[in-house]
């Protein structure tokens, strides 16, 4: 695993006890993009980091990522993980997962895109059925 992943795992976890995003938006690099789900245009440069995760941080009263797998290069990271807490809207506890791809240079993330399971953040979270 590259040290750039590595360091993004133990920072993001870091920043969700902590809740200030500075130490994660020290990764990215001053031409980064970030994209999510929620987001129809990629958040742009260090100011677009630092809104991307205050708004991370925001939409939980606590969250704990814990990540599962990791496939790593000297220019990508794929990291496959499951997030638990609880919801600052509605104080509700939830657990999704979901999968990063981080595009870097070895020392800053340019290019952050996350893709998860956004069924959790519906009104009444999640809902299976299960199919016979």
């Amino acid at each position: 695993m590259s040290n750039l992943a590595e360091t993004f795992q133990s920072t993001l976890q870091q920043i969700e006890q902590s809740r200030d995003p500075e130490a994660l938006v020290a990764l990215f690099a001053d031409d980064a993009e970030l994209l999510n789900l929620a987001l129809t245009e990629p958040m742009k440069g260090t100011e677009g980091a630092r809104k991307f995760w205050t708004n991370y941080l925001a939409a939980f009263e606590k969250i704990r990522s814990t990540f599962h797998h990791t496939i790593s290069t000297d220019k990508d990271a794929v990291l496959e993980w499951v997030s638990e807490g609880v919801m600052a809207a509605s104080g509700q506890p939830f657990n999704y997962r979901g999968t990063s791809v981080i595009e870097h240079d070895g020392a800053k993330v340019h290019k952050f895109r996350t893709y998860y399971d956004s069924a959790v953040f519906l009104p009444g979270g999640a809902k299976h059925k299960e199919t016979v």
